[in-house]
């Protein structure tokens, strides 16, 4: 944290922007939201087919349906507000262990559910959004959730591999939307079973408060200069959901992972950007001049979000080639896969990291083809 911090408000959010900030919104980000509905627009090059955009757009149904559900109130569920409860607080509350005890419980009902990674933090209202926008009109309103709420489970979302591979292309948009719709699902379980036992839950995805802050504060991962958490299991390859309780529960800390140190002398992100968005250097934080969509007072590496939105919009896809290339996305299924893993983050030094980083260059794959994939996929 530096001085000047201030809470993000979610009205200066890059997709939020594009709906009412004449300086994002355009012809292709208005195009690029409709693309996910019928409007697909498939074109003829590998990736962009009529197929691919089908593939992308079901991916999201599940989400989309819920993030619908209270359009007529100005709120697009898990997005620009809360995820509605469905089931109520039962009257009277089950008994419980220890807060350690339930927190190790609680963890594998999440995965239970689906979840693959599960890290659990105190509420802190620096990450809550200072207000959030109302869909009808994308004027501000407050963000507001239930008073007394004490933690956050945070949820990690493990994306295809094989898909993600395939970015920049429609085809592995279907990595982003699958999970979305998974943790839609996923969190609204976990906060239906914690009602059921008599405390406060609120599912929530994308909304409500910045979910790297608290993914870091559950120790699932690291921030990266490709503006994702860094992850041990699956590297940035993750989408996260969280569910906020009154539930007394056992706390998880941050972690040094050696994930961000290796960030910090590696830059295959930043120099695979087709926009030039991604930072090289240290982090800093957001200076004179800086865009909007960053929020104020953190030092950390800090994109260029209009580039990088400018970019999907002429897709009209997502591009996260930044985490196609990041080298700890790569599964770690063989053994010389693990050993640059231990090369790179084991706390052998920065001459052992330096190596780590020269060989995941040389060894870094080339994209994979969206018709490898269909090819792949009929056998």
């Amino acid at each position: 944290m530096t001085e000047g911090f201030e809470r993000f408000d979610q009205m200066n959010d890059i997709f939020t922007r594009a709906f009412w900030d004449d300086r994002v919104r355009s012809k292709d980000t208005d195009t690029f939201f409709a693309s996910y509905r019928m409007e697909a627009a498939p074109r003829r090059g590998d990736g962009f087919t009529q197929k691919d955009f089908a593939l992308r757009n079901a991916s999201w149904l599940i989400s989309d349906l819920i993030s619908e559900r209270s359009a007529a109130e100005g709120q697009r569920e898990g997005f620009q507000g809360a995820i509605r409860a469905d089931t109520p607080v039962a009257p009277f509350r089950a008994e419980l262990g220890t807060a350690e005890a339930e927190a190790v419980e609680l963890k594998s009902i999440a995965k239970l559910f689906g979840a693959d990674l599960v890290g659990i933090t105190a509420v802190d209202e620096r990450w809550h959004y200072s207000q959030r926008p109302d869909t009808r009109t994308m004027e501000p309103v407050p963000n507001d959730l239930p008073e007394g709420l004490t933690h956050v489970i945070v949820m990690g979302h493990a994306m295809d591999a094989d898909l993600v591979e395939t970015y920049p292309s429609a085809l592995a948009g279907a990595a982003t939307g699958r999970e979305y719709s998974h943790e839609a699902a996923i969190a609204m379980q976990v906060a239906a079973y914690i009602r059921n036992l008599g405390f406060q839950a609120v599912a929530s995805m994308n909304d409500s408060a910045l979910v790297i802050p608290y993914a870091l504060q559950a120790g699932l991962g690291e921030y990266g200069r490709n503006q994702m958490v860094l992850t041990p299991e699956f590297g940035p390859r993750v989408r996260f959901s969280k569910v906020f309780t009154d539930m007394p529960l056992g706390v998880d800390t941050p972690r040094d992972l050696g994930l961000r140190a290796y960030c910090e002398g590696c830059d295959m992100c930043a120099a695979a950007c087709p926009v030039k968005a991604l930072p090289y250097g240290p982090p800093e934080g957001a200076g004179e001049g800086a865009s909007p969509s960053t929020i104020r007072g953190v030092r950390k590496w800090s994109s260029d979000a209009e580039a990088c939105f400018g970019y999907w919009a002429k897709l009209k896809s997502d591009c996260a080639i930044c985490m196609r290339v990041c080298p700890f996305t790569v599964p770690r299924t063989r053994i010389v896969d693990c050993l640059w893993y231990i090369m790179a983050v084991g706390g052998f030094g920065e001459w052992m990291r330096g190596l780590a980083q020269k060989w995941a260059k040389s060894r870094a794959k080339a994209r994979m083809r969206p018709r490898e994939w269909w090819a792949a996929l009929r056998g």
